[in-house]
């Protein structure tokens, strides 16, 4: 059995000439929210964890991976390596990293922990999962609690004392989360009591840390029907008691489900107020809990997608290990029998699966890199114009960022399996784990389908179309860019003519639905966002590829690569736009006409 590579994840120079090359990181030190910060100090945070992942996070993927939480007696037991990858994390700052320094944070971009953070998601992203979570509940209380939640949970959340949840879904209802039916009753003490059941809580149940603070939708009494009847809840497993110390709140885990993937991550069910004693404080307005939840929903999305990218690139790289110290067969112009084996990177079909591995990891995690800087542009940019534009193209590529990594990041993990051949397909060798793990990105924080929905229902259209020009006038820098660098002009053409493609495509679908027709308009949304997810992957290599071009000090061989991936994804890729576009624009309707008695 070939020994794994003890370092795969993510290739450093290839991190940073994403972060600096081709996202200009340090660009953003330009903005006063981030002046205190420079090149050194991104360096640190991203070579911190880098050494984490590889230390702490990585040597304990298998092990972790074997032994999932058990429920005993109503408790959930992880592995120890959770809680040390928990409280390292919690111990380097990472929980509070891009908060404000008023909150414990230190104002570090999003961008720049994004890509600090993959590492630990290449590692171990079961391991990454409650950290994710944790910050994102902090963040909740920070934006639209009160003075006493901030003081009682924010703090110890972002200090790693307790760990967050997102208690959306419930049994009946799914992704649905307009016909959720936990109930919360006003208490006459400025507390609720709450009743009701979720499941798929990840992290709702664990022995890490003392406490556990779970943002909870729930329906007021007598709330209206639908989303504008949910509102937001704090509900800690724990809450003080009037003596001193803290007690129960009444928050029961019932369950444990059992995973093929993320399987160190518990995910639980849990009951809300079994005895009626279930406490939760009222975070924000009433009837606003789905609109404050969102920023917590998209910003896992975005790291779903970080996580996602990271596990095809660890899978990638594993591959190209393997595929360079493998041996077999000989190469086509051999005649002789007597002739050495040749690595099966020799082989051209295996080349085609790595490159294609490539094209798809390196990609997705430029584009998720793109979606962080915008985040931090749309929060911090100093012009109004320019925070409004980011948080346009923010909306807009949230879905992208999600789902491309997923679903494409999967045929990535198929490929390394496909690599390694019947070892692949062994639990001896890593590429079978990534895989698992992988499907779950496609699942979780809204399903593909979902985000397919939202992009062209929503985001597509928004502020009457200027949100996808934005995009274009994006789309048009980077072709620009990539023929002033010297990339060859069809290449750019191209990038420029799929583009055009999709503008206007979505303004005809768009008509349909104005026109009282959203079938019409949505019945294909799943190919217009494998469309338009292709056509933001190739903006992401042509900007890679110019500035391969143009960066000082690289090797030949490392642009030589980014060519090639760029070459293959605009060449094999984006001529796919055009088919998918048709059955769009022709409302192809072999499924949506299917009566449910033929399947």
């Amino acid at each position: 059995m070939a020994t794994p590579d003890p370092n795969p994840l993510l290739v450093d120079r290839d991190v940073d000439f994403l972060l600096h090359d081709v996202h200009r990181a340090t660009e953003l030190c330009a903005l006063p929210h981030f002046a205190a910060h420079d090149r050194e100090t991104f360096d640190l945070a991203v070579g911190s964890l880098r050494r984490i992942a590889r230390e702490v996070f990585f040597p304990s993927f298998r092990a972790t991976d074997l032994a999932p939480p058990q429920l005993r007696d109503g408790a959930v037991e992880l592995h120890p390596a959770m809680k040390r990858m928990f409280a390292v994390l919690a111990e380097a700052g990472v929980l509070a990293a891009t908060r404000p320094e008023s909150v414990g944070g230190q104002q570090l971009p999003t961008l720049v922990a994004t890509a600090a953070n993959a590492y630990v998601c290449a590692g171990n992203a079961a391991g990454a999962g409650l950290a994710m979570l944790t910050t994102e509940a902090a963040h909740l209380l920070e934006s639209f609690g009160s003075n006493a939640l901030k003081a009682r949970w924010m703090t110890a959340l972002y200090e790693g004392r307790a760990t967050g949840t997102m208690a959306l879904t419930e049994p009946h209802a799914g992704s649905s989360l307009g016909d959720i039916t936990t109930i919360a009753s006003p208490a006459g003490d400025g507390t609720w009591r709450v009743r009701g059941a979720k499941i798929f809580i990840s992290g709702g149940e664990h022995d890490l840390t003392d406490d556990i603070v779970h943002m909870v939708l729930a329906r007021t009494d007598g709330a209206p029907a639908g989303a504008r009847g949910v509102s937001l809840f704090c509900v800690p497993k724990r809450r003080d008691a009037d003596g001193g110390g803290t007690v129960p709140n009444d928050v029961t885990c019932t369950g444990v489900l059992h995973k093929i993937g993320w399987r160190a991550l518990p995910s639980v069910a849990l009951s809300f107020g079994d005895r009626g004693d279930c406490h939760g404080w009222l975070v924000g307005d009433e009837g606003r809990g789905l609109a404050q939840m969102f920023q917590m929903m998209n910003a896992a999305r975005v790291g779903v997608g970080a996580s996602a990218a990271a596990t095809a690139y660890a899978g990638y790289r594993e591959a190209v290990r393997y595929a360079v110290d493998r041996t077999q067969g000989r190469g086509l112009r051999s005649r002789d029998a007597k002739d050495p084996q040749v690595p099966i990177v020799a082989h051209a079909d295996v080349r085609r699966m790595l490159l294609r591995q490539k094209a798809i990891a390196e990609g997705a995690l430029s584009l998720v890199l793109a979606t962080a800087r915008l985040a931090d542009l749309s929060e911090h940019a100093v012009d109004a114009t320019e925070r409004t534009r980011a948080r346009w193209l923010l909306d807009l590529l949230t879905p992208v960022a999600k789902s491309f990594p997923a679903e494409r990041g999967f045929e990535a993990n198929t490929l390394a399996v496909q690599v390694h051949g019947g070892y692949g397909y062994t639990s001896e060798y890593l590429p079978e784990l990534w895989l698992r793990d992988q499907k779950l990105n496609s699942l979780h924080e809204g399903t593909t389908g979902i985000q397919g929905l939202d992009l062209l229902g929503r985001k597509a259209v928004a502020a009457n179309g200027e949100a996808l020009q934005a995009w274009r006038s994006v789309i048009a820098e980077a072709a620009a860019d990539g023929r002033s660098a010297g990339l060859p002009s069809a290449w750019c053409d191209a990038l420029d003519e799929a583009a055009d493609e999709v503008v206007a495509l979505t303004f005809e679908l768009a008509s349909r639905g104005l026109a009282g027709d959203p079938e019409a308009m949505l019945a294909h949304s799943a190919d217009y966002l494998e469309l338009f997810s292709t056509v933001c992957v190739a903006w992401q290599w042509v900007l890679q590829a110019a500035a391969a071009k143009r960066a000082q000090g690289l090797d030949e061989a490392f642009v030589d690569g980014k060519l090639r991936a760029a070459q293959y994804w605009l060449r094999t890729e984006l001529p796919r736009v055009k088919a998918l576009a048709a059955l769009c624009r022709d409302a192809e309707d072999s499924y949506v006409g299917m009566h449910p008695g033929s399947f």
